[in-house]
């Protein structure tokens, strides 16, 4: 039923069904979505995820991006349990960039063959027999008293409600936790986001015809091509094309400046200029670069790739502290070691060398790493409610080492199992049992060397 109101806005009000009554609702399937549902699966607990796209995986399936950002440390696998099953089962299909190397995965990059990720994504989840659906939006929730009773759900078959004992929030953008009241932080000081990324897919490139220039990055001729007015941005930031397979090259290239990926007319033109802007980059590696003289665009994303919107705020912030100092917690529930990553907001030449100051000198040594805790996955003001992925409670420096794909099968798992021990011993999400978390994640092969059993 739809009653008129005030000229700016209307009252829409309707009884839906619940569609789902279960131990624990997932909102959103990209890594930490996946991860968690199928460790909540393994632990026993009845699960239900809602994802908006038609696949599992986000930023490294339907956004495209062409790699996974180291799963170690250069001395330890860090991302272990589900991430390294992803890794293993990927391999075995065939589902790896040309230049993964098994024995140097622990610090190196991992190129993605996209569809190959999809089906292990598909295959991971049912075989814990986790409920599902893929085109399902999250659109509101409801409260009472700092619990969340139901989520609310939009897909083709009409709007409709979840009701679960606990909530995770691995939207990305920290939608289900904000919404149902948590605190959160978003961008710097000024409100300025890290630019988005349209990725894209492109044929007929030869990488060792690249490797064979005398060329240091596929950034050195930037400079030229401004001079030549080839970009209507003078983006110095290149982050670059990785081999998908021998002459397929993923590209993470270009930014789209401005966009906040909490507000669709944004994205929307983000998405449109980021399309357009594939043009200019053609032209550049083209004419400018070796090997790509003769390469075309195959596909961009479906979905813009994003690298930061909210932050929610929990019971404990991870700051830049932590990294440098190498963290340990008495409630850690994984660790992780992917430098400081902030890209800049602008095309400003400062606000670059900023950045690169910051990449080249907040990073780890090989061996180090620092611990997450359990309480940067529990919002405040919220008690049936976990966050994890990108959203989690962390400082600016922090969101931009914590949010890659590894990292997010880290916070991930460890929210999954701790949802379904909650559902175990019918309590709250404060209420846990920290040595029994650890214990069950240690079981599934999570890396916590400082965990005593």
């Amino acid at each position: 039923m739809t009653k008129r109101s005030q000229a700016d806005g209307i009252v829409f009000q309707r009884e839906i069904p619940i569609r789902h009554d279960v131990d624990v609702f997932i909102a959103g399937g990209g890594p930490a979505g996946v991860s968690a549902a199928v460790a909540a699966g393994r632990q026993g607990a009845r699960v239900f995820l809602a994802e908006g796209h038609t696949c599992f995986g986000g930023m490294g399936t339907a956004a495209l991006v062409p790699a996974f950002m180291q799963f170690g440390d250069g001395v330890n696998f860090l991302a272990g349990g589900f991430g390294e099953e992803i890794l293993t089962r990927l391999r075995s299909a065939d589902g790896t960039g040309p230049d993964d190397n098994p024995e140097n995965s622990n610090d190196d990059t991992v190129g993605i063959k996209v569809e190959v990720l999809k089906r292990v994504y598909d295959e991971l989840a049912s075989e814990a027999s986790v409920d599902f659906t893929f085109q399902t939006q999250l659109i509101g929730v409801e409260t009472d008293a700092g619990r969340v009773t139901a989520a609310v759900c939009a897909a083709k078959s009409g709007i409709f409600a979840v009701k679960a004992k606990i909530y995770i929030d691995c939207t990305g953008d920290g939608d289900l936790a904000a919404w149902a009241g948590a605190p959160f932080e978003k961008g710097d000081e000024q409100g300025n986001l890290m630019p988005g990324t349209l990725c894209s897919l492109w044929a007929n490139v030869d990488f060792e015809a690249w490797k064979k220039s005398d060329l240091p990055h596929q950034n050195a001729r930037l400079e030229d091509a401004f001079k030549d007015k080839v970009f209507t941005n003078e983006d110095r930031h290149l982050p670059g094309m990785w081999p998908v397979s021998e002459d397929i090259g993923g590209g993470n290239i270009g930014h789209t400046f401005g966009t906040d990926g909490t507000d669709e007319r944004s994205l929307t033109k983000g998405l449109v200029w980021g399309r357009k802007s594939m043009l200019e980059y053609e032209r550049y590696y083209k004419e400018y670069l070796k090997g790509f003289e003769k390469m075309e665009l195959v596909a961009t994303g479906s979905l813009l790739g994003l690298r930061e919107t909210r932050r929610i705020m929990g019971d404990y912030v991870l700051c830049l502290d932590d990294f440098k100092k190498q963290a340990v917690f008495d409630d850690e529930i994984g660790r992780y070691s992917y430098p400081v990553d902030i890209h800049p907001a602008g095309t400003d030449e400062a606000d670059f060398d900023k950045f690169k100051d910051e990449w080249e000198n907040l990073r780890l040594a090989p061996g180090e790493n620092y611990g997450i805790s359990y309480r940067c996955l529990v919002p405040k003001k919220l008690t049936n409610v976990l966050v994890a992925g990108r959203c989690i409670s962390a400082d600016r420096f922090m969101q931009s080492s914590v949010r890659v794909m590894p990292g997010c099968y880290i916070t991930g798992q460890a929210a999954g199992v701790a949802a379904a021990l909650a559902v175990e011993k019918n309590t709250n999400t404060r209420s846990l049992d920290m040595s029994e978390l650890q214990r069950r994640l240690v079981k599934m092969g999570a890396y916590l060397p400082n965990v005593r059993l």
